[in-house]
């Protein structure tokens, strides 16, 4: 297990749930990138105005100040897995 401060550039480890139809609205970070995994499902990620077919395996990364969303155009939850770092 990590511990808080292992990682100084590591800001979030975290799993997000979307269920069929969710959508995560355009937001930016200016203080980090993200990298999202697809644990399972289907869906797309639009990243500055680029969409992206996302599933199982993918990996994605978002630069800091790059808007980006997330949809879950399947029907069944889409999982990701997804952590911050510290620009």
């Amino acid at each position: 297990m990590l511990g808080t401060g292992e990682l100084s550039n590591l800001i979030q480890f975290s799993q997000a749930r979307f269920p069929p139809g969710e959508l995560a609205p355009t937001h930016t970070h200016n203080d980090m990138a993200e990298v999202f995994f697809v644990s399972s499902g289907r869906g797309r990620i639009t990243v500055d105005g680029r969409e992206f077919e996302i599933y199982p395996g993918a990996c994605i990364l978002v630069e800091a100040n790059e808007h980006h969303e997330i949809l879950n155009d399947g029907d069944t939850d889409l999982v990701l897995l997804y952590f911050g770092l510290r620009d």
